[in-house]
């Protein structure tokens, strides 16, 4: 697959603020960054539950509603562009598994993570609303573990594993304590289940939550967690051999914050 630019991108934007705020707005700028894609004529796919909302979501309903695309058009007229509908929108973890394919995937990995548990965290955007995003069951979705799987980890499911991560539709910056018993909670359903090494999830902003958030859990409730966060690009970086400095891992917060990993030292990956 080659990637390319979007020259001129914007934020895609946040579907939780703008979509909450004026719907108009929001289907506006999400469409002009639809225009630049429908102008060369390529998909769009984004690595980022939120942005794949906002991108899919303004796609799909300026398809399919006659006025919003009226109005929407109106705004795009005045610098000269126009929303045609002819181009889609995945999401990175949709492009893996049908465009590159869990076959290929897994022959590239070369250094298999044997041993590793992982809990994953899907995110409530790349799924949901289900009735019109039918790629996979949102409530029981395969796709996303089926690719982490290629990296040779073992999956560990959980009781709530597809409930929110506590940051979304601007409930962390609103009120951080709410977001982060969300958070507090599902990190304590991965021990009752036994435990992982690291939680995985598609999206960075989730990402942040579930990392950040660990520091943040510290200080605000005085219980410890000790999870290593990846995006799944960065799991299969590390199947496919590549060191954690190396892909950028050592500048999340829970990995630096410690003097030592003992994560990564147990199962043998180069810190």
């Amino acid at each position: 697959m080659d990637l390319l630019d979007m020259v001129g991108a914007t934020c895609c934007p946040a579907p939780g603020v703008f979509g909450s705020f004026d719907r108009v707005t929001w289907a506006s700028i999400a469409a002009r960054n639809l225009t630049i894609a429908e102008k060369g004529g390529h998909p769009i796919t984004t690595g980022c539950n939120g942005c794949f909302a906002s991108l899919w979501d303004s796609n799909y309903e300026l398809k399919h509603d006659e006025e919003l695309r009226k109005a929407v058009n109106e705004n795009l007229a005045e610098i000269g562009r126009e929303f045609k509908g002819n181009i889609e929108v995945t999401h990175y973890v949709d492009a893996l598994y049908d465009t590159a394919g869990l076959s290929k995937i897994r022959k590239r990995v070369t250094h298999p993570l044997k041993g590793v548990r992982m809990a994953l965290h899907p995110g409530c955007h790349w799924l949901r609303p289900s009735a019109i995003k039918k790629k996979d069951n949102s409530e029981r979705p395969h796709i996303f573990r089926e690719l982490c799987e290629t990296s040779g980890a073992t999956y560990v499911p959980y009781k709530d594993e597809l409930i929110c991560c506590g940051a979304g539709g601007a409930v962390r910056t609103a009120d951080l304590e709410v977001s982060l018993r969300f958070t507090k909670q599902k990190f304590e359903s991965i021990i009752a289940a036994g435990g992982a090494d690291m939680i995985v999830t598609p999206c960075p902003f989730c990402l942040l939550q579930l990392d950040l958030g660990q520091v943040e859990i510290s200080k605000l409730f005085g219980v410890e967690f000790n999870f290593d966060v990846l995006h799944v690009s960065e799991l299969l970086a590390l199947a496919f051999g590549h060191g954690p400095k190396e892909f950028g891992l050592a500048t999340h917060l829970q990995y630096l914050q410690r003097k030592s990993q003992p994560n990564w030292d147990r199962l043998g990956i180069e810190t």
